[in-house]
């Protein structure tokens, strides 16, 4: 299987040269003295802080996980989450997976994806120490710690809730899948998850694939959830949202199992004929972030 690449439009390489951070967010509300903002050891991440951040009110905690190819900088620019979790008192950050023998950041997700040369590296334990690291310095609600990414980060957001469901709230992955084996997923409590899926992506098919890097398509993805979540077998529809610029009208149907055990939800937002790498329009973000942060545990 030819692993997978994410080609990025060239707006984006070229405003990586002139992003620069806005706000300093090195010292605590009231006065109490500079708190670290690097984390992950020999993976370091810059952790973004709001600047009305206060350490006596817990703040949600969200972290992006780039696609297989692009580190979490460049991610970030695609999904451009900074500002919303400015808006709404998020801290935020957008780590790197390792390099592999191809010069590709990757994580290593699942067996579909996307651990190539398989180093085995231990990513789920990774991002398990990084929030750990995050939430010693900061007060970080244990109710609303999400992840969310694009293809081979939408992949690690599916590991990270079958490996963490006991502190991870809320995941919402684009373009990515489950384990193709449901015995692989060890979740051991609900958790809400959220699933965007174009039916025309061509790199991780919304059918799902078979070969040999197995995946469950989209729909699979979440019926396994909404049993694992004890939502209602029988899905609503929601109104269509309008996700994609490069699409005419609200091109994005919303499928959604409700009546879930507490702590779990379940949704499917499929894009009709959106692509692996959608042209993702202002509400996309929008209501990306809004779903993460409105789905807390209980």
């Amino acid at each position: 299987m030819t692993p997978w690449r994410l080609v990025l439009p060239s707006l984006v390489v070229l405003t990586l040269a002139g992003c620069s951070d806005e706000t300093d967010p090195s010292t605590a509300a009231g006065g109490s003295g500079p708190l670290p903002t690097t984390f992950g050891g020999d993976r370091p991440v810059e952790l973004f802080v709001p600047p009305d951040y206060d350490p006596a009110v817990p703040a949600p905690l969200v972290i992006l996980l780039h696609g297989y190819s692009v580190g979490g900088a460049l991610q970030e620019l695609l999904f451009r989450l900074r500002p919303l979790a400015e808006q709404h008192g998020a801290l935020y950050a957008y780590p790197d997976g390792t390099v592999d023998e191809g010069g590709k950041r990757f994580w290593n997700a699942t067996d579909a994806c996307c651990d190539f040369y398989d180093t085995n590296v231990d990513d789920s334990g990774y991002l398990r120490d990084l929030v750990e690291e995050i939430q010693e310095a900061y007060n970080v609600d244990a109710k609303r710690i999400a992840l969310t990414g694009h293809s081979n980060g939408g992949f690690m957001s599916y590991r990270m809730a079958c490996d963490h469901s006991d502190w991870v709230a809320a995941i919402a992955g684009l373009a990515g899948a489950m384990f193709d084996n449901p015995v692989d997923c060890g979740a051991s409590e609900p958790v809400h998850v959220l699933h965007i899926h174009g039916t025309a992506d061509d790199s991780v098919p919304y059918e799902g694939a078979s070969g040999d890097r197995n995946h469950p398509g989209a729909v699979e993805s979440v019926e396994y959830w909404a049993a694992h979540n004890g939502c209602s077998p029988t899905p609503t529809t929601g109104t269509p949202l309008d996700l994609e610029s490069g699409l005419e009208g609200d091109e994005t149907t919303v499928t959604r199992y409700e009546d879930c055990d507490p702590g779990g939800s379940a949704e499917l937002w499929t894009i009709e004929e959106g692509a692996h790498l959608p042209a993702l329009g202002p509400d996309f973000r929008v209501q990306l972030m809004e779903f993460l942060l409105s789905h807390p545990k209980p």
